[in-house]
């Protein structure tokens, strides 16, 4: 009986190797695909780690491969023989199931690092409840989806193949020993050592689950690459990672925990009460500028500084753009953190006055019926403004039919229920140029006094298959040389040619607006870092995105009365310092409003969001706890600082603000009509 173990054990143990040995195939596939450097000429000994440590790591899955048919095939195989005689052919269904699992975490990584540069991290969250359809037309018309489900079969094959050439290796004899009671102790021994394989695979080749592999010990030679460092992660074990912290922790605080937190973010005399935000309730100084008659807020899909810093001047493709920030009266910061790394989160934060902090606030029932004092839009009401949100997409995207009503404005406007129904659209929707040539129309057309208007894009999103050429897309004009590198057609040339056409609906917006409307206020910033990056080959002498280029997005403000210097006492700010700059500049002296953060006409030291931090020297990202200077500077790549966080507790402090709302929705404010 027991003999029948021994052997399906070792039929176990040699399934077992293919996991590994598949995961290394998909992982040099990953780097090969976009690593910049693809050869590890030079950097043997760098590659050889990665590769290693990786095998180690993914053993903390890959050893369940070894020990689910353990458990399941051998264990009972040894009493039944009829079971025992199929084990290989339910070692195999096993294994196959594993290995299509495997396929399908590779590939969605490799979607996910298209979209966002990254292995998978806490945006997955987010994407619950996310239109599934644009997954979809995403998933099948910019990531070749068929080809990828196709890929199944060739694949199943090749892993059914290699299995059963490793069943089909002859195992080792049954050790017998004549003693009975010896013979019980090999059993014993065998059983026991089947089981102890199973924790030294899982834990890395050690016994010890304090050595086993994780995140901070990977060797510095790899974590100093930040590319090979994302690359020793296997796909499960990232997955694994995320779902370790799940984003909603923060709800289960006590209230006596949340006010332990909070402190940090108070201003030393306030007290943490039952509303905190109370304590966030400032007096405007007065002085800014005449009150517009209009204010336009203009938020860009994707509208990142990135395209705007000096390294990538030459390519134009911010060249509307550039000419608008050029302007005598607009004034910008070049050092500027989002509120959110993807849309929903972004989008929230500035309209609500407070981060989002992954919490889908907008997705919250509660959030449907009421609103937090900090509302953008509810307190321009106090001032008299009108208030209009305009949106390219549909208003069922994020739940905005219901979420913007309650947040304070008193229209909202989707791209398709204005516009024609044969206007050209992407998934997410109406061409830029066509949705804000709609909207300015229509915002000539109204006789309000005052009004407050909010302007969101789609157009620079994925999959850019918009005719770029028929709307004057010229990369040869625009970028020179550098468009010989571009393959026309390809991924980074739609991605490219996308960020300059809406750089150019945006600007062409302004520009009637202006014409239309002279004392009016806009401001323009991009909801997020995203598109396709412009690090083309030859243009720097980095191989490697900076730190400040997949963090800090853009942001500019332009009126009449302003100047080039106004905002020059600080030189960095992000989204939530948008909000009182706003009422600094337009409201009387004396008015009351509330705001989280300082304006942008106050000295500001330091920026934090749930995602990064910035000071005037540095910026740092949180989640993999690095850090680089604050460059934009062509010339080498500024060393990444590992194992660096700062502002951790102010961190937890502005996403624990918001846990606190979100448990106690009797704070929530209702929209007075």
């Amino acid at each position: 009986m027991f003999s029948n173990f021994f052997l399906g054990m070792q039929q176990d143990l040699k399934l077992v190797l293919l996991p590994p040995v598949i995961c290394a195939v998909f992982r040099l596939i990953f780097i090969l695909a976009y690593r910049p450097k693809k050869s590890p000429r030079g950097e043997w000994r760098k590659w050889l780690t990665c590769f290693r440590y990786a095998f180690w790591w993914g053993m903390d899955i890959n050893a369940y491969a070894y020990l689910i048919p353990l458990l399941a095939v051998s264990v009972p195989g040894a009493f039944f023989p009829a079971y025992f005689a199929a084990g290989d052919t339910v070692r195999i269904l096993l294994f196959l199931i594993y290995a299509a699992v495997l396929y399908t975490a590779f590939i969605a990584k490799m979607i996910f690092y298209a979209h966002f540069h990254d292995t998978f991290n806490q945006i997955i969250w987010l994407g619950r409840n996310a239109d599934k359809r644009n997954f979809a037309d995403i998933f099948f018309h910019q990531n070749h989806g068929a080809w990828l489900l196709l890929g199944y079969l060739p694949y199943l094959a090749l892993c059914y193949a290699a299995g059963n050439a490793l069943l089909s290796l002859p195992p080792l004899a049954y050790p017998i020993v004549t003693d009975g009671a010896g013979q019980y102790a090999v059993n014993t021994l065998v059983f026991i050592g089947a089981v102890l394989l199973f924790y030294w695979l899982r834990y890395g080749g050690t016994l010890r689950h304090r050595l086993k592999p994780e995140w901070d010990e990977v060797p510095l030679i790899v974590k100093e690459d930040a590319f090979l460092g994302k690359a020793t992660i296997d796909d499960l074990i990232a997955l694994k990672m995320v779902w370790k912290r799940p984003v909603n922790e923060m709800l289960q605080h006590s209230d006596e925990e949340s006010r332990a937190i909070l402190r940090t973010l108070l201003p030393p005399e306030h007290s943490v009460g039952c509303a905190p935000l109370e304590a966030f309730k400032r007096t405007a100084q007065g002085g800014g500028i005449m009150p517009p008659r209009h204010i336009f807020f203009l938020l860009g899909e994707s509208y990142g500084q990135v395209h705007f810093d000096a390294p990538y001047a030459g390519l134009n493709l911010m060249e509307a753009g550039v000419r608008f920030r050029a302007h005598p009266h607009t004034v910008c910061v070049d050092h500027f953190l989002s509120s959110g790394m993807i849309s929903q989160p972004a989008l929230i934060s500035l309209l609500l006055g407070i981060y989002d902090a992954d919490l889908e606030l907008n997705e919250n029932v509660q959030f449907w019926n009421g609103t937090l004092p900090t509302s953008l839009p509810l307190q321009l009401k106090s001032l008299g403004y009108h208030t209009a949100f305009w949106y390219g997409g549909g208003l069922n995207w994020g739940s905005l039919a219901h979420f913007i009503p309650a947040v304070g404005f008193d229209k909202a406007y989707g791209g398709p229920d204005i516009c024609s129904a044969d206007a050209p659209r992407t998934w997410l929707g109406v061409y830029d140029h066509i949705f804000l040539a709609e909207a300015a129309r229509r915002i000539r057309a109204e006789e309000e006094e005052r009004s407050f208007h909010f302007l969101y894009t789609t157009s620079n999103h994925g999959p850019y298959l918009l005719p770029l050429e028929e709307y004057g897309f010229d990369a040869e004009r625009l970028m020179g040389d550098a468009a010989h590198a571009l393959q026309k057609g390809s991924l980074k040339y739609r991605g490219l040619g996308c960020a300059w056409y809406a750089d150019q609906a945006l600007c062409r917006f302004i520009a009637e607006m202006r014409e239309a409307f002279p004392d009016s206020l806009f401001v323009v910033t991009g909801d997020h870092v995203g598109g396709e990056y412009p690090l083309i080959p030859g243009m720097t002498d980095r191989s490697e995105l900076l730190l400040r280029e997949r963090l800090l997005t853009s942001f500019s403000m332009h009126h009449p009365e302003l100047s080039k210097d106004r905002f020059a006492q600080t030189g960095i700010g992000g989204h939530m310092n948008i909000l009182p700059t706003i009422f600094e500049l337009i409201a009387p002296k004396g008015f009351s409003y509330y705001a989280v953060e300082k304006p942008l006409t106050e000295p500001i030291d330091h920026v934090v969001t749930p995602y990064a931090w910035l000071t005037r020297e540095e910026i740092g990202r949180y989640q993999d706890r690095t850090a680089q200077a604050l460059t934009d500077n062509a010339a080498g790549e500024p060393p990444l600082q590992f194992d660096t966080e700062r502002f951790t507790a102010e961190r937890d402090a502005c996403c624990e603000l918001t846990a606190y709302y979100a448990r106690h929705p009797e704070l929530l404010m209702v929209k007075k009509s």
